[in-house]
């Protein structure tokens, strides 16, 4: 086979998420990933809906069996069938035959206002930045062309979940485009399935208060309808619908990646009502002050100094069992793991990423709610994580897993080391493997079962997993770094990110004041030197 036959079999091979993608990124030309996100995306939202919408359209329209007698054009339709009604002038036909327009970009700014106001679920959601000068008309019409020859919304598109990761993949690698200028809303597929595995939220409340695009709550109830044996043994075979036994509660500051996540949510059927957005944060607007969640899975951002802490030292979260440790106002990390403990129900299980520096730190009053928690027995699982997870931080990440009500494995806490993990996809970025993903799961899961059972399901693995006492916890200083436990040096496990940085700060400017006295001598021996003509 020669090599434009080899170059264009395997483009053949490619999935249709990443041919997608290729054809987009090329009509971008100088726009900025942040931006342009907002564009496609919003688009293969459009196409979307508008496949579901014609599918049904043109069944109604036969008008055979259970659609006879039935108006093509009434709404309530298209409602009993869970499809959002799209105007005719919001349709991608109408659309695609006018790519070519100079008013393109109106044109789509109207067919989203269109389609809000004959849907509620989604006013305020859809993106209108079509018109916008600096968006090539002659580009868009061409990304009009390439999404159209993609079918997302039929039946058949929607049972092999053709636009599920369509959309995973957009999301991704715009994160990857935007680096460390953005990405705050993503977190890595493999990161939020290991949550929810180790979570396993087969009913209840499941919250996110700093939600991002949703990705916690899609894994969620993926998660929930891969296990549908659960439930029928649970029901004595009678037929349950799991996507009805949990209801999701988010929150998210930013009012782009809110509209993402309300679209990705909307794509998949999940009721995003109880998603809000408001720009002060779930900190100073705690929109949801009054639940009490079952589940609490969540990726904060990591070491934020900007929280307006120094505003609500008194607030009532930061009482644990009638202690009040109030955070520090320059970190976000244990006003975080509070606020989770606030919102915990009384047998409620969460599961959320942080920097790793917040098992160790001791400045600041942090150690001290470190101790608390622990005390008190909260902490079920550390695990540490591997590097370059995460497309916008290079700070080292881990999980916490912690438990309102411990019913089994009192006393305890089960470390973790996964730092070993997980494979290089480019240079920069790892992804964790589902083989990885149900080992560390499973150990955590045969630790829980062994605590009540006669088998020995859990043991100890020198250099990966360690159940320990909070005897052996208190005695190293309350320090949660797995290494501690499993026997890895402390030096390779140990990282607290403010030290480093302080220390990294300091031995620059040491260097600069002795560059800058080196210079000054430099100078001044110069100045004695007679130059001789």
């Amino acid at each position: 086979m020669n090599r434009n036959a080899k170059e264009k079999k395997n483009q053949n091979d490619e999935p249709l998420e990443k041919k997608l993608w290729k054809a987009a990124d090329k009509l971008r030309k100088n726009m900025d990933a942040a931006e342009y996100k907002h564009v496609v995306l919003g688009l293969i939202f459009l196409k979307y809906i508008s496949d579901a919408f014609e599918e049904l359209y043109q069944k109604l329209k036969e008008g055979k069996g259970d659609y006879e007698g039935a108006d093509p054009e009434d709404k309530n339709e298209y409602t009993a069938e869970k499809v959002f009604y799209v105007p005719p002038s919001a349709r991608w036909k109408w659309l695609q035959g006018r790519a070519k327009l100079p008013t393109i970009g109106k044109d789509v700014d109207d067919a989203m206002d269109a389609i809000e106001k004959d849907n509620p679920s989604l006013r305020g959601v859809l993106p209108k930045v079509y018109a916008q000068e600096k968006l090539d008309k002659a580009s868009l019409g061409g990304l009009i062309d390439l999404i159209g020859s993609a079918v997302l919304g039929t039946k058949e598109a929607q049972s092999k979940d053709v636009l599920g990761k369509v959309y995973e993949y957009f999301l991704g690698e715009f994160a990857l485009a935007e680096g460390r200028k953005g990405g705050q809303f993503y977190t890595p597929g493999s990161v939020v399935k290991l949550l929810v595995e180790m979570l396993e939220p087969y009913e209840g409340r499941v919250f996110d208060p700093c939600c991002g695009s949703g990705g916690m709550f899609v894994q969620s109830e993926k998660f929930v309808e891969s296990h549908r044996d659960y439930y029928k043994k649970k029901s004595n075979g009678l037929s349950l619908n799991p996507a009805d036994r949990i209801s999701i509660y988010g929150q998210e500051s930013n009012q782009t990646t809110w509209r993402l996540a309300k679209m990705n949510l909307a794509i998949r059927h999940i009721d995003s009502t109880n998603v809000k957005w408001n720009n002060e944060g779930s900190f100073l607007n705690d929109t949801h002050k009054d639940l009490k969640a079952d589940y609490i899975i969540a990726n904060p951002p990591f070491e934020d100094s900007d929280w307006s802490g120094d505003l609500l030292q008194n607030d009532a979260r930061w009482s644990i069992l009638g202690q009040k440790l109030p955070p520090p106002p320059n970190n976000a990390n244990y006003a975080w793991i509070q606020h989770f403990l606030y919102h915990l129900a009384p047998n409620g299980f969460a599961g959320f990423v942080l920097s790793k520096g917040s098992l160790t730190v001791r400045t600041s009053g942090q150690d001290k709610i470190r101790k608390a928690i622990i005390e008190n027995d909260f902490v079920d699982c550390i695990i540490n994580l591997p590097t370059k997870l995460f497309l916008n931080t290079q700070i080292p990440a881990c999980l916490w897993f912690l438990r309102r009500n411990k019913q089994k494995r009192k006393g305890e806490i089960l470390f973790i080391d996964a730092r070993n993990m997980g494979f290089l996809i480019n240079r920069r970025n790892r992804v964790l493997s589902d083989k990885d993903i149900a080992l560390i799961a499973g150990t955590y899961h045969n630790w829980r079962a062994s605590a009540s059972s006669a088998s020995e399901e859990y043991k100890d693995v020198q250099g990966f997993c360690k159940s320990a006492t909070l005897n052996e916890v208190k005695a190293l200083n309350y320090v949660l770094t797995p290494g501690r436990y499993i026997g890895l040096p402390d030096d390779e496990d140990d990282f607290n990110f403010a030290e480093r940085f302080n220390a990294l700060k300091s031995e620059l400017e040491k260097q600069i004041e002795e560059e800058a006295e080196l210079n000054k001598a430099i100078v001044e021996n110069l100045a004695k030197i007679e130059v001789k003509g």
